[in-house]
């Protein structure tokens, strides 16, 4: 079910479990379409998110965007038909990359074999996508640099960061989308020095956002998010 969070922003929430790696996907509410951040991390995650937005009576999607390129952000894409999908142009490579794996519960399982600090990021993508038939990775129709508003008057960001080199942040009426901007690498990367990025935060703070949305968090106030809570 959809949560309307400010303006014209609505938020499907993150699943709080955290094996299901299941991010929250935000709606920005529009007559001239909707802008969807983030796609969900299935197919099925998607079909729910598209379930909730009609219920809702909001405008069906136009503009899709990826604020990073990891399988739980993007790997719904394929059930979103007549949009947009808009990423930073760092991520094509990668995901051109991603799209030629041989995706199936055999190659989860073998490379989890092969490599196993892989396994909670691949055991949820087992979970989350049950039935590989028809399964694809969509690559971004549109990509920028630096920054790029849409018509609707959201404006995308590239941040970088430890993360995913190719994070994206979205902002509309008073909202940061942050998808997982600031966090430390994905735990197969991650060494014991690596942290959250505090001088990311620290900067999107100083911007005195009213809400500051993360992925895998609940949104926070900027009075919230400055307490650490």
């Amino acid at each position: 079910m959809l949560q309307h969070l400010a303006g014209r922003v609505w938020l499907y929430p993150h699943d709080p479990d955290p094996d299901a790696i299941r991010p929250s996907v935000a709606v920005i509410a529009d007559d001239r379409g909707s802008v969807l951040v983030d796609a969900g991390n299935s197919p099925e995650h998607a079909q729910a998110i598209r379930t909730a937005i009609a219920a809702a009576g909001l405008p069906a999607p136009r503009w899709l965007v990826y604020t990073h390129h990891h399988w739980d952000h993007t790997w719904g894409a394929s059930a979103w038909d007549d949009v947009t999908v808009i990423a930073h142009e760092s991520a094509v490579p990668i995901l051109t990359a991603e799209a030629r794996r041989p995706w199936s519960h055999q190659y989860l399982h073998d490379e989890v074999e092969a490599n196993p600090k892989l396994g909670p990021s691949f055991r949820a993508r087992a979970l989350a996508v049950p039935d590989w038939t028809g399964f694809r990775i969509v690559l971004p129709d549109e990509t920028f640099d630096d920054t790029l508003t849409l018509p609707t008057g959201v404006v995308l960001r590239h941040v970088g960061g430890n993360h995913a080199p190719d994070s994206v942040i979205a902002v509309a009426d008073g909202v940061a989308l942050l998808g997982d901007a600031f966090y430390p690498p994905p735990y197969h990367l991650r060494t014991p020095d690596d942290t959250i990025d505090y001088a990311m935060v620290k900067q999107l703070l100083s911007e005195h956002h009213d809400w500051y949305v993360d992925a895998h968090s609940a949104p926070r106030t900027r009075s919230a998010a400055l307490a650490g809570s």
